[in-house]
């Protein structure tokens, strides 16, 4: 990490994949830091990729953090949420209860652990190659994500479909919050990677029940 005067990027941004293991969060992040398409095994805890773009004009660098789906690992995801200015929830349109959990769960989620009241959040309908097994279908979408105030794309992993496009747009609404963009470009560069649970997480659990 040399200490070059000139910064490599002009905003750093936080966001966030949620929603049920196996709609293939992992697999759309690749699809768009790596151009690739691979059937992942399910991701453990966390993972996270960073990704240079320039948007709107901007050098922007990307921290996505891709979460765990499985109920099991679903403690670990408060710290995740803090800080982030985006947030893509996304489901697979060929199996219905991946989207109803977006609101019985992951929904719910947001609302208890996001820090950010304004930031931007995307619904994503992932899996669209599979027209055929559609069970949810465009307008459903379409209703939830004006309920929820998310901005909203349907998308494929697997041909890349509106990937980036989805990517872009979340950037483009994000750059276009100052509250948000004034975080991409203050302390955030150097706490993003040194999350730790604080000292609320701990005592939050409390003893007196």
């Amino acid at each position: 990490m040399g200490s070059s005067t000139q910064p490599e990027f002009d905003f750093l941004f936080k966001l966030l994949l949620i929603g049920d293991s196996g709609v293939g969060k992992s697999t759309f992040l690749l699809s768009f830091t790596s151009n690739t398409f691979e059937d992942l095994s399910p991701t453990i805890g966390v993972d996270f990729k960073i990704k240079h773009v320039t948007i709107g004009g901007k050098k922007l660098k990307l921290a996505i953090w891709d979460t765990a789906g499985q109920e099991r690992f679903r403690t670990l995801t408060s710290s995740y949420y803090r800080g982030a200015q985006g947030i893509i929830m996304v489901y697979d349109v060929t199996r219905r209860e991946t989207f109803t959990n977006l609101s019985d769960i992951w929904a719910k989620e947001i609302g208890l652990y996001s820090t950010n009241q304004d930031c931007i959040k995307m619904l994503v309908g992932n899996k669209v190659d599979k027209e055929s097994e559609r069970v949810v279908s465009r307008k459903e979408g379409i209703d939830f994500a004006r309920e929820y105030g998310c901005f909203f794309l349907e998308c494929s992993a697997k041909t890349r479909v509106n990937v980036e496009q989805c990517f872009e747009d979340l950037v483009l609404k994000i750059l276009d919050t100052p509250i948000l963009l004034a975080e991409g470009s203050s302390g955030v560069k150097n706490n993003i990677f040194k999350q730790k649970p604080t000292q609320s997480d701990v005592s939050s659990r409390g003893c007196c029940s």
